[in-house]
């Protein structure tokens, strides 16, 4: 890797928070999958177009922006070493050859300056140390008039669907796990339009959208995996096997008041954020 401004999460997401991630792509990828659509709608990629994907983890997106970008380029970027292994060998078994992935952060990793059209993000942007610096740092690698597309989450509350299907986790969920930690840093539309802005973009677009979330095949099902994953898992450290058999049968109740008859779908809210890069001003 180049430079790392963001040594803690480095190191999570090099650790056994980015393994699970990538021994589990389908998983995570199910669960904002209701809001893709609408991601690459908003995102207008062309066929021609070069595209600078940030925190791509297993390249989903990014293989899927190759696809809509097919005479053109994609780069995907994450600090991950063993998600964009699982991206890579995606890329080879799909034939996707318009397609490069690179291990940096993009805070401070040097992109070439105005080398692309678009620079996407679904939910990699949201852990930088300096969130003003890392967004001045992709603006500089887009084109004048680039455009910036990203998602991140909205606020969660003790009233919303989650936490009323997760309330057997709430008692016991002290801390955010290494890699969860700065996940509420773009939650606030306001705070979003703050640093875009003194970031230099302009144009800010900032929108809701709601969509059903798909955790599991049943509610057994994603307790399993809702129980597995980083914050859960760093949180019930070190509590026996009883007491976490016993979270996970009161977990499993709460889900399933929203089971369907195609899985557990709780309904989420994420942002969808776009926003241009000047014609001229800042470098």
């Amino acid at each position: 890797m180049q430079n790392i401004a963001n040594t803690g999460h480095a190191d999570a997401w090099n650790g056994w928070e980015g393994v699970h991630w990538a021994q589990n792509p389908a998983r995570y990828n199910a669960i904002v999958a209701a809001f893709t659509d609408e991601f690459f709608q908003t995102a207008a990629i062309g066929e021609d177009d070069r595209v600078l994907d940030i925190g791509c983890g297993t390249g989903q997106v990014t293989l899927q922006a190759a696809r809509r970008a097919a005479h053109g380029h994609v780069t995907g970027v994450d600090l991950s070493a063993p998600m964009l292994d699982r991206a890579q060998a995606d890329a080879a078994r799909e034939g996707i050859a318009n397609v490069e992935f690179e291990q940096g952060d993009a805070q401070v990793q040097g992109f070439p300056e105005r080398a692309f059209d678009l620079a996407i993000s679904r939910g990699g942007v949201m852990f930088f140390s300096d969130p003003v610096a890392a967004f001045a740092n992709i603006r500089r690698a887009l084109r004048p008039r680039g455009r910036l597309v990203f998602m991140g989450p909205q606020a969660g509350g003790p009233d919303s669907a989650y936490a009323r299907a997760t309330s057997a986790l709430n008692p016991h969920l002290h801390s955010p796990s290494p890699a969860a930690r700065g996940m509420g840093s773009l939650v606030d539309p306001a705070r979003i339009r703050a640093v875009l802005d003194q970031a230099g973009f302009t144009d800010a677009n900032i929108r809701p959208v709601e969509a059903l979330m798909d955790y599991g095949h049943d509610a057994s099902d994603a307790a399993d995996f809702i129980l597995s994953q980083g914050p859960v898992r760093f949180n019930l450290r070190g509590k026996d096997q009883l007491a976490v058999d016993s979270i996970r049968d009161e977990l499993r109740t709460g889900l399933a008041a929203y089971e369907t008859s195609t899985g557990v779908r709780i309904p989420g809210a994420v942002w969808l954020v776009d926003a241009a890069r000047p014609h001229g001003g800042l470098g």
